[in-house]
This record gives structure tokens, C-alpha cells and sequence, in this order.
């Protein structure tokens, strides 16, 4: 691995410019999901009644743990970062950030958010964050983007721990229900990131990171990716029954975004080539799993539920009054 000694030291000009660079460094545009993915944890959890402070304290330490862990990734990675012209001036391997100070952050940030958690909601949730950094760091990071085309598989679990933080951080303990949305999440990740995979695989290829794509080509990726999403969309309706932790509102979203999950992953599967089907694929994974908590959160609340059950009530009264032709 090259050394930060490689490359030209840049200075910034002015405060403004120092910020960006660390901002840039947590790979912001990441984190909104997983922080929709956490409030869905706690309002399935909470049944719709979710404490403000707990919410806001929750977001910030996950925030500040998910930062923590990308700071981390770019820190390892600033070697193949320097070698794409996608990544090249990202703050580490254009010199605008030492990694020395990069890891102090990166401590920093991993710090406070065990200590939010464990102050204003619990141990478990905090552990819970923690263990979500070593995943990324340890497991997919350090140990698997670069020696396996599983690597997403595995690793892609840490990206499935912000909902179990957002559960235990509420309710203390993880029950069969969180456990589901968790494997919603990591049954998701692998087609949502060979999805990408599939569109930059050139750059993997050019530093040896053995992306599924790179290894096994297109087709056998877009087949993997049609597979994975097959089995998501059954997942995802298992909260609806046989758990009952989810209602009707979420049950009919989950069906219409799971169908045009499968129409998007079908269509990348017959033109794996495609990569206007690839970028589509990729966009709508994120849209999909936005979505899809925030159909969590909005089935959970109490007023939704009251308005459902006075909808079945009033319904079956209706059918009720219907007179028995015989």
C-alpha cells in the first residue's frame, strides 16, 4: 500500500475548505439510508410511539457511526482510491487529509457515538453501533473487498445493523422481528451494490478488487442479482405475516415496490449488458429500500392502525348486513 508520503501534500485556504474535506470524507451521500433504515427499526419497535429525544439521539450516533466507518474505509482504501480517476480527489489520496488525523476523527466519531447511545439509551444499542463499524471495517473492508467476489455478501451486513440499533436502542432487546428486517436489509445490498458493481466495474478491475462483475462477467452477476431480489420480496412480507408487526398499508406497498423491484431485476437479467438496465436497477434499489421504511414507519403509527381497524370494522359490519339470499 502507498503511503500518504506518495502523493503532494495540498493545504487548505480557509476554514470552509477544511470542513468540506472532512464532510467529504464520511461519504455522506451514504448515510440518509441508513438512518431511514435505524427509524424504521424504532418505530416498529416502539409500535409508532417513539420518544423525540431518543429519535434524535439515535440518528446522530448513527450518523456518527456510520461516518466513523467510512472515514476508516477511506483511510485502508486510499491506495486503489488513488489509482481510479473516480476516486483520486477524495480528500486522503489528493493530500488534503493526512491519515493520522483521518484516524483521529474517525476515533473521535466512534467514540461519541457509544457514548450517546449508551448514556441515553442502552448498552445493547451501543454495542449494537460499534459491532456495525467492525463489520465494515474488519470483515468487508480489511478482510473480503479485496479477496472475494462474496465480499458484498458478508461484509454487506453491517449495512443490516442500523435497524437492530434503532430496535434495541427502544425496546433492549432484539426480538424474531428485528432479526427479519435485518435480513431484509442484507438480502437487499447484494443486488443494489452488483447493480453498481456492474456500471464501474472497469475501475475494480484496474486496482484488482474482485467484484462479482469482474470475476464472473455480467450475466452470471445480473442472474445473481434477479435470485437475490426473488427472494426479497417474500422476505419483506414475512413482517406482515406470519409476524403481524406490520399491517395492510405497509403489506400493499411492499407488494406494488417489491413487483417493480423483480420487473427492474428481470429486465437487467435479459439485458445484462444493458447499462442504462444496470444504472436503472441501481437507482431504484435505493428508492425501493427507502421506501420501504418509510412504509414501516407510517403502518406503525397509531393513528394509521386506528384508521385501518375502523376501516375492517366497517367494512365487515357492511358485509354483515348484506341479507343471505337462500
Amino acid at each position: 500500500m502507498q503511503t500518504s508520503s506518495t502523493w503532494a501534500t495540498r493545504h487548505h485556504d480557509n476554514l470552509g475548505e477544511v470542513l468540506r474535506s472532512y464532510w467529504q470524507l464520511t461519504k455522506p451521500r451514504i448515510i440518509p439510508l441508513l438512518l431511514i433504515e435505524t427509524a424504521a427499526g424504532m418505530w416498529v419497535a416502539g409500535q409508532g410511539r417513539v420518544g423525540p429525544v431518543l429519535l434524535l439521539i439515535t440518528l446522530l450516533s448513527g450518523t456518527l457511526a456510520a461516518a466513523s466507518a467510512q472515514t476508516i474505509n477511506c483511510i485502508y482504501d486510499r491506495d486503489i482510491d488513488y489509482d481510479m480517476e473516480r476516486t483520486r480527489h477524495r480528500p486522503i489520496p489528493s493530500g488534503r487529509i493526512q491519515p493520522k488525523d483521518a484516524w483521529t476523527f474517525a476515533g473521535v466519531m466512534a467514540a461519541m457515538s457509544f457514548a450517546l447511545l449508551a448514556i441515553f439509551a442502552n448498552l445493547m444499542s451501543a454495542g449494537l453501533a460499534m459491532l456495525g463499524i467492525a463489520v465494515y471495517v474488519c470483515v468487508y473492508t480489511y478482510w473480503l473487498k479485496r479477496s472475494s467476489p462474496q465480499n458484498i455478501v458478508i461484509g454487506g451486513a453491517a449495512g443490516a445493523i442500523p435497524p437492530l440499533v434503532g430496535w434495541a436502542a427502544v425496546t433492549g432487546d432484539l426480538s424474531v422481528a428485528a432479526w427479519v428486517i435485518f435480513a431484509i436489509v442484507f438480502v437487499w445490498t447484494p443486488p443494489h451494490f452488483w447493480a453498481l458493481a456492474m456500471l464501474i466495474q472497469e475501475d475494480y478491475a484496474k486496482v484488482n478488487v474482485p467484484m462479482l462483475p469482474v470475476v464472473v462477467g455480467n450475466k452470471a452477476t445480473a442472474s445473481q442479482i434477479w435470485r437475490y431480489t426473488l427472494g426479497l420480496v417474500p422476505l419483506t412480507l414475512t413482517l406482515v405475516y406470519p409476524l403481524g408487526v406490520c399491517g395492510a398499508i405497509y403489506g400493499i406497498g411492499a407488494i406494488a415496490l417489491g413487483y417493480l423491484f423483480l420487473k427492474k431485476a428481470w429486465q437487467l437479467r435479459n439485458h445484462y449488458d444493458n447499462r442504462d438496465f444496470a444504472r436503472g436497477t441501481f437507482k431504484y434499489s435505493i428508492f425501493y429500500m427507502m421506501l420501504l421504511s418509510v412504509l414501516m414507519i407510517v403502518d406503525s403509527l397509531p393513528i394509521v392502525r386506528f384508521g385501518m381497524a375502523s376501516l375492517v370494522h366497517g367494512l365487515q359490519a357492511v358485509v354483515a348486513a348484506i341479507p343471505i339470499m337462500g
